[in-house]
């Protein structure tokens, strides 16, 4: 929240141009605690919210809150279609790493082998890259920090923001309450040297194998690129079919994006 403020003040964005939307989890409540105008939603929803405010009124600087069960589970679908889309939304998910606020089951992201309720013997499932997931979908803009990278994750929340398109940022968060006490890192400061001690800097992974990637956090920005804006995209649609001016001509097959994306 203090990072997405500073970079707010920073730009010196109007705050009466901004609205937020949050879904259900412990990042639920941030935007309650800021004065701009704000929607909370139901649960794995409020990119679809999201979504829908944009597209009523693309002037406004629409800011998601969310988890990793938001975003990973129960939300996925409205995730990966926003970012397919290219719809100019900035995703903040704060991924502790566990459902936190219903008492500390797995969620999506929680690493193989982790103890949580519900994986008492330790989390035998793998999980969720959401950067990945979001760098191929078609995202604009995808970066992840942790909140001990406060400097690189203002200057990626100043990114976000003056770039059109869909952009996501993953924010690693501790949570010493449910997960670190069940794996031995009960204050916020081991959860912290946890992180250090296993980050590696995106252009440092390139050329790793998994194997060598493995029990790593990778950090920095995924993807920065250009791409076309839904909102924009949809503008033109409404021209062209209200006869505004000349339709252009139809393309073939649309494979032209393959080479910018992939």
């Amino acid at each position: 929240m203090n990072a997405t403020l500073t970079a707010i003040d920073q730009l010196k964005i109007d705050i009466n141009k901004i609205v937020m939307v949050s879904g259900i989890g412990c990042s639920g409540r941030i935007p309650g605690y800021i004065k701009v105008d704000s929607l909370h939603t139901t649960h794995g929803r409020a990119i679809a919210y999201a979504t829908g405010i944009k597209l009523a009124n693309p002037e406004l600087n629409v800011i998601v809150f969310t988890g990793d069960g938001d975003t990973g589970a129960i939300g996925i679908g409205h995730f990966i279609h926003a970012a397919r889309r290219n719809i100019d939304i900035k995703v903040i998910c704060v991924n502790n790493l566990n459902y936190a606020l219903t008492g500390g089951q797995f969620s999506p992201t929680t690493p193989k082998g982790a103890w949580t309720y519900t994986s008492p013997y330790g989390n035998i499932e793998g999980f969720f890259d959401l950067c990945e997931l979001a760098v191929a979908a078609g995202a604009s803009y995808v970066a992840r920090w942790t909140v001990r990278e406060v400097y690189n994750l203002i200057n990626s929340m100043k990114k976000a923001l003056k770039k059109k398109g869909f952009c996501f940022i993953e924010v690693v968060s501790p949570c010493p309450t449910n997960f670190g006490r069940r794996n031995k890192m009960e204050t916020s400061q081991k959860i912290i040297n946890f992180f250090k001690e296993r980050e590696i800097k995106v252009k440092d992974a390139k050329g790793l194998s998994r194997e060598e990637l493995r029990g790593k956090l990778i950090i920095g920005e995924f993807v920065d690129r250009e791409l076309p804006e839904f909102t924009e995209t949809y503008k033109e649609l409404i021209l062209v079919s209200q006869k505004k001016f000349k339709e252009p001509e139809k393309p073939g097959l649309a494979w032209i994006e393959l080479e910018i994306r992939y």
